[in-house]
Formats: structure tokens, sequence, C-alpha cells
């Protein structure tokens, strides 16, 4: 099966040095344009990973990202996002990042190079067949990243990912590949850009359909957020207030009481 980097072919646009700021601002947003298109493409993977992911959520397991440098990040940062946002206990979906949290803000060298620590990282999470995991890879040749979807292939875990290259080995490892093929860089092999906003666009998506068909939204509101400060505590008691069609005062003593959107409808008595 033939396997063309398209994320490190050369940049369409040269001597960058010499544009205005107008210039390369118009460029990058022209080749961003081409990013949801490219997501547009591969909706048929990402139902299939969703579906997987849902099944295996509905019957208790866990949802792990898994990546290396900017892929590694916005595993970590979709991850981080979803018990605020959906009320769901932090350990229901883990970003994991090679080089550990400290790779966070800042690289760790060799990293991604490892072919046995992303498998251990995961055994640290107690991982099971139960759970899933997704490996992100821009280029979909981390090695980091592609043994440890072997070894849960292995073990029997189901596992997606998420890259920018046609027939990657990375998509070969991954039972329920996604690929979102986005073509070359503004600045050649810089796939923090155009790849790492399909790999974001994407994240959400699976994890926001993820938490609608586990139950967490109503109608369209995050019934289940964490009301963590000032500002989702108003947003709160004016989703209940309109839900219920009560004063906002009378949502904010019922908010207060319950702790959070879903607990005060369940709970409200007229």
């Amino acid at each position: 099966m033939m396997f063309k980097k398209t994320t490190e072919e050369d940049s369409k646009y040269n001597h960058l040095e010499h544009m205005a700021v107008k210039e390369l601002l118009y460029h990058i947003n022209t080749e961003d344009k081409r990013v949801p298109l490219a997501v547009e493409k591969a909706l048929p993977q990402i139902e299939a990973l969703t579906h997987a992911i849902v099944q295996k959520l509905k019957k208790g397991g866990r949802l792990f990202y898994i990546g290396a440098g900017t892929s590694g990040r916005l595993g970590v940062v979709d991850a981080s996002e979803c018990p605020p946002t959906f009320g769901v206990p932090a350990e229901l979906v883990v970003g994991i990042i090679a080089g550990g949290d400290l790779a966070i803000r800042k690289a760790v060298e060799f990293a991604e190079d490892s072919k046995t620590q992303g498998w251990l990282d995961l055994q640290a999470h107690a991982i099971t067949a139960e759970d899933v995991v997704i490996g992100i890879a821009a280029s979909g040749t981390t090695p980091y990243v592609i043994a440890a979807l072997e070894k849960c292939n292995e073990n029997n875990i189901h596992t997606g990912c998420i890259s920018c290259n046609k027939n990657s080995p990375l998509a070969i490892a991954a039972r329920f590949p996604v690929e979102v093929i986005v073509g070359s860089e503004f600045i050649t092999g810089s796939s923090r850009m155009k790849a790492g906003t399909a790999q974001k666009l994407v994240l959400n998506m699976i994890s926001t359909a993820t938490m609608i068909q586990l139950g967490k939204v109503k109608g369209n509101k995050m019934v289940d957020m964490q009301l963590s400060n000032n500002k989702l505590i108003a947003r709160g008691q004016e989703m209940l207030a309109k839900e219920l069609n009560i004063p906002l005062d009378q949502a904010a003593l019922l908010i207060a009481k319950y702790g959070n959107v879903r607990n005060s409808v369940k709970n409200y008595k007229q």
C-alpha cells in the first residue's frame, strides 16, 4: 500500500519573509479554508469511530487520547474540557502525551520515538478491553503512538486514530482510522497549522457527539456542566429559568440547592 507524507510536502508559498502581514494572513486563511472540506470527506470514518466509542462508554468503558507534541496537546485539551462542559468524571476521557505533563508546556526530546512508553502510559491507567484508545499523529508515523495502538490491538482494545496522511502506518494500526488529508502546510512541515486545526475539529466532533449520545445534553443545552465560576453560574440560572419558565431569582435558589441545571429540573416542584 502506497504511503505519501503530504503533510511534509513543500509549501505552495515561498519567500514568506518578504510578505507583508496582510499577505501572510490572507494566504494562511486561504489554506485554513481547505480544512473543514477535508474533514467533511472523513465523516464516514469519524462516524464509525464515534459509534464504537459510544458503545464502549455506555457499557462503562473510557476514552483515551494518546499523542506526541501538538497532537498530544490537542488530545489533552479535548479530554480536559469534557468534565466542565458535560459534568463527567475526569477519568472518563483521558489525554496522554509523550513525555508526560511536562510536555504540555515544553517539548521533551525524543519522547515520541519510544516504542514502549506509550503502552506503559496506558497501563498506568489500568486500561482494559472495555476502553477505546485514539492515537493522534498528523504524520501518522509517530513510534510512541503506533506502538501503543499495536499493543492495544494485541489486548483486544478498540483503537482509532486521527492522522493527516493517507494510508499511514498509524492508520493501518488503527481499527477505526480517521484520515483528514489537508495537504501541505503554509510553512513546510508545520503540522500545528492545518493538520492541527483538522485534528481539533475532529476531536470536537467525536467528544461532543459522544456526550450527546450519552445523554449529557438536553435540547441544545449543557445541563450537566460544572458551575465553576460566576459566568457559568449565571448561564445555568438563565438556562433553568427559561427551561422551567420561572423568575431568575427562583432559578438561582434552585441552582444553589441542587448544584446544576439537570438536578434542578429533576427536583423542581411547582
